[in-house]
């Protein structure tokens, strides 16, 4: 009898740490494996057309799905005052795969069926967007079966981390759906405009953030406008943009000062690193800016001529 006790305590106690372990058990971390979000109004045919699409876009057969669908925008977009339901239909779709430190955050806009159908958001805003919401070191895919703005997916990623156990702060997740609909705003509002570009607004906003950074949490919001106003002008914007655009940057600015972001050790590292990736990849543009850079590296050039030919003549 005395062994059967023996027996039955040690049987309670292993499925008692069982049943603990079970409960600490953390979901599997988004470096694990990489994480796929799809849109639930997807028909099957869109659905296996999206899959397709994305996995096409990793070397890596295992990934995570999850379903975004009405109750995700509620909860993830509306904090920052857009206005979905739960019967809000979701198509964009998106793939999030972590990269090595250091790395940045990459976004690609994936085509479907050969048709990029998203129709608003760019990727360099998507970027910006992650690094405001306090992603660091990602590849990002982003997709669509029909033509759409693309925030469903964003919503998506968020959901991604959360469900990975890794929940983003929502201050910064309203701070970066804010920053995508300024940018994407502003863009729309200078399509065709001579001299203008995405790539220039969103590198500007980068380096912006950048500056924030070096500030810290107790930069003002008289500082905030110089930082916004010296970066436009780095980037050839400053007579481009009107006042009322300005002025939704620096409201911009402050939001993202006050969401928590600057406390976030990778916030300044990340975008950094965006706006050197943004300005590497773009150099016909941004070689060709009239910046005080620019300016004065054209000058080193006639200087040097007018020296050359001087001393000839001499």
């Amino acid at each position: 009898m005395k062994k059967l006790n023996i027996i039955l305590l040690s049987l309670v106690s292993l499925i008692t740490v069982g049943i603990f372990s079970v409960q600490t058990v953390k979901a599997d971390d988004l470096s694990s494996e990489p994480v796929m979000t799809l849109g639930t109004s997807l028909t099957d045919s869109q659905r296996q057309g999206t899959i397709s699409a994305l996995s096409s876009q990793i070397n890596d057969s295992n990934y995570k799905t999850i379903t975004v669908n009405g109750d995700t925008l509620v909860k993830y977009l509306n904090p920052s005052g857009d206005s979905f339901t739960s019967n809000s239909g979701v198509w964009s779709s998106a793939l999030i795969q972590k990269t090595s430190s250091g790395s940045g955050i990459n976004v690609k806009i994936v085509d479907y069926n050969g048709k990029n159908n998203i129709t608003t958001i760019t990727a360099d805003q998507y970027r910006n967007a992650a690094v405001t919401a306090g992603i660091s070191d990602a590849n990002i895919y982003v997709t669509s079966a029909t033509p759409i703005d693309g925030s469903g997916a964003l919503a998506g990623i968020y959901a991604a981390y959360a469900n990975s156990g890794d929940s983003l702060n929502q201050s910064q997740v309203n701070a970066a759906q804010k920053e995508m609909g300024v940018l994407s705003g502003i863009t729309d509002a200078n399509k065709g405009t001579n001299g203008y570009s995405d790539k220039q607004l969103n590198n500007a906003v980068a380096g912006m953030k950048s500056d924030l950074a070096n500030k810290g949490n107790n930069v003002t919001v008289n500082q905030i406008t110089t930082i916004v106003n010296n970066n436009l002008q780095k980037n050839d914007l400053q007579n481009i943009l009107n006042d009322n655009q300005k002025q939704k940057i620096i409201n911009l600015m402050v939001q993202i000062k006050n969401s928590g972001a600057l406390s976030n050790s990778n916030f300044k590292d990340q975008a950094q690193k965006l706006s050197s990736d943004i300005t590497s990849k773009a150099k016909n543009i941004f070689n060709n800016l009239n910046t005080q850079e620019n300016r004065n590296f054209l000058q080193r050039i006639w200087d040097s001529i007018v020296s050359f030919f001087s001393g000839l003549f001499n």
